[in-house]
């Protein structure tokens, strides 16, 4: 399939109650409002392609972005290509839930996530403390530092209240997954998430979100899920 074809199908795809959703969460046109259940097919014809990724990624396209990391080959990007990335990453969707989920598969992962993570910018940050949350939740705890991640958690601690919102969802996530799915940084991840407290974050155009990363690891533990890993990142 090239360009011009998954372009078509994509629009084929599309509904515009789908759309209306995307869009009322930060997605702005070109979008089609493709369900990501909907591409599925599409994807296990293509399976991976990464000159057809950047085709579509450049598009600027909602739906043709979000595919372009179903079918992108993380291992063959390098930082220039996930910095271009990021850079057209244009809201929290794209950032943290196609960019930051396509690095999670990358070798370099961890290095780009702290660089971004250190940038000051808000998506580019979110996208950073994503990519943690998708790499702690699919690597063994082995392959992380304990000492790094002790350090990140009191960053989040002295910095999320002053945190730019989106980075505030983004850092409360981190916290959670680290005390979920990091099992020697249980009880710290634990810990901070009540020092922390409830934390507002304020959404455009809607209700303003309370993050509340204590009652989120409580909540795994009843249900004795500590220590989950999930067996992708990407579905």
């Amino acid at each position: 399939m090239n360009l011009e074809t998954v372009m078509q199908e994509l629009e084929g795809l599309g509904k515009e109650r789908t759309k209306k959703m995307y869009v009322s969460n930060g997605a702005r046109e070109p979008v089609f409002g493709v369900a990501t259940g909907a591409m599925k097919p599409m994807a296990k014809e293509i399976k991976k392609d990464q000159a057809l990724a950047e085709e579509l990624y450049a598009t600027g396209n909602y739906d043709a972005m979000y595919f372009a990391g179903v079918i992108a080959d993380p291992k063959a990007m390098t930082e220039a290509d996930f910095d271009r990335w990021i850079e057209g990453a244009y809201f929290y969707m794209l950032s943290d839930n196609v960019v930051s989920v396509t690095l999670a598969e990358a070798d370099i992962a961890q290095a780009v996530a702290d660089k971004w993570i250190e940038s000051g910018e808000e998506l580019k940050m979110s996208a950073g403390w994503s990519c943690y949350c998708w790499l702690l939740g699919n690597r063994k705890d082995e392959e992380f530092s304990e000492t790094k991640l002790a350090g990140m958690l009191q960053k989040v601690k002295e910095t999320i209240h002053e945190a730019p919102e989106r980075t505030k969802s983004a850092m409360s996530n981190f916290v959670t997954t680290v005390g979920v799915s990091y099992v020697p940084l249980h009880e710290a991840a634990l810990e901070t998430a009540k020092e922390i407290g409830p934390v507002e974050m304020v959404r455009e155009g809607k209700k303003n979100s309370v993050l509340k990363s204590a009652d989120d690891i409580l909540k795994q533990v009843e249900k004795g899920r500590i220590g989950f890993k999930r067996k992708y990142v990407r579905c």
